[in-house]
C-alpha cells in the first residue's frame, strides 16, 4: 500500500497551471524516480507532495491523512525535502547547517542530545563530509555543498524522503555514490524515497519505480524495464533512441540517436529486446 498519495492534484503558480488533475502513489520502502522533459512539471510536483506548493485542487495524503492538515513539526519528522536550489544562511559552518535536519525532533520539552550529535555525525560520515564539517559553507564548490545539502536531508531521518535534482553540481563519481548513499538508505531504513532526475539512465538503473511525466501528466509509471521504452523516451523526451540492456545492471538503457546519426540507425530496431526481458525481471 502507498504511503504518499497524490490524488486528482493541480498545482500552479498564479494562473499558470503546471500539474493538472495528476492522481500518483509513492510506493512504501522503496525508491521512486520522476522524470520528464525540462518544465514537464517534475519538481511541481514534488513541491506539492512537500506541502510547499498549496494544491488548486485534489488534494495530497500521507498515512491517509492530508498533509495541509498536520502540525508542520509533526510532518517534518515523518517527511523530509531537499529541494532543487537550497540557500544557506550567511557564514553558516557546515555542522550547524546539517543540525538543522534535527529541529523537527526538538520541542518544548526535548533539546540537543546526544542523539542528535550522532545522527549529525552519520550523515556527515555517509556523504563524506565529515573532513568539512566545520567549514564555512560558503567556502565550498558547488559538489561539496551539495553533498552537504544531502547530509542535513539525511539528519533529519525521516519515513519519507523527497530529493529533487540530487547529483547537481556532482561529478559522475559523486552522482554514483550519493544514489547509492541513497540505495542503503532505503534497504536498510526502509526509507520511502522520491527523486526527481533528469538523468535517465541512472534513474532506470536505481529506480524501484518510474514516474515518466509529460505536460503535468504521468505518461507511464511502474518498473524501470515496463517504463523506459523507445517509445516512452520519444513520446517524453521528443527523442529517438535504442534501449539496449544495461550492461552492468541488465536495466534499460537509453542510446540516444541523434541527427547526425539518424541515417544509419533507420533500420535498427528501437524496441528494448525480448531476449532481456528475464535478465531485467531478476534485476529489477
Amino acid at each position: 500500500m502507498a504511503l504518499l498519495n497524490a490524488r486528482e492534484l493541480t498545482l500552479q503558480y498564479g494562473q499558470r497551471r503546471v500539474v493538472d488533475s495528476l492522481t500518483a502513489a509513492i510506493p512504501e520502502g522503496r525508491v521512486t524516480m520522476i522524470v520528464g522533459a525540462n518544465a514537464c512539471g517534475k519538481s511541481t510536483l514534488l513541491r506539492g507532495l512537500s506541502r510547499l506548493l498549496k494544491p488548486a485542487g485534489g488534494c495530497v495524503t500521507l498515512d491517509g491523512k492530508d498533509i495541509h492538515s498536520r502540525p508542520a513539526r509533526e510532518l517534518a519528522r515523518t517527511l523530509g525535502l531537499l529541494p532543487q536550489h537550497p540557500t544557506a544562511p550567511d557564514g553558516i559552518v557546515v555542522r550547524d547547517l546539517v543540525g538543522r535536519g534535527r529541529y523537527p525532533h526538538q520541542g518544548f520539552f526535548r533539546s540537543w542530545s546526544t542523539d542528535d550529535d550522532d545522527a549529525v555525525k552519520r550523515a556527515l560520515e555517509a556523504t563524506e563530509t565529515l573532513e568539512l564539517a566545520e567549514r564555512n559553507v560558503d567556502e565550498l564548490s558547488g559538489g561539496q555543498r551539495q553533498r552537504v545539502w544531502i547530509a542535513m536531508a539525511l539528519a533529519q531521518e525521516t519515513e519519507v524522503l523527497l530529493l529533487d535534482e540530487p547529483t547537481t553540481y556532482l561529478d559522475l563519481a559523486h552522482q554514483v555514490e550519493v544514489l547509492d548513499l541513497v540505495t542503503d538508505l532505503n534497504r536498510t531504513r526502509g526509507t520511502t524515497v522520491a527523486i526527481v532526475l533528469h538523468d535517465l539512465n541512472l534513474a532506470a538503473r536505481y529506480a524501484d519505480h518510474v514516474i515518466a511525466m509529460k505536460s503535468g501528466q504521468i505518461v507511464a509509471e511502474g518498473r524501470s524495464v515496463d517504463v523506459v521504452t523507445a517509445e516512452m523516451v520519444r513520446e517524453v523526451f521528443g527523442l529517438e533512441s535504442r534501449v539496449l540492456p544495461d550492461p552492468v545492471s541488465g536495466t534499460p538503457l537509453i542510446i540516444p540517436i541523434g541527427r547526425h546519426h539518424a541515417e544509419s540507425q533507420a533500420e535498427a530496431a528501437t524496441d528494448f529486446p525480448k531476449a532481456s526481458t528475464t535478465t531485467l525481471e531478476l534485476v529489477s
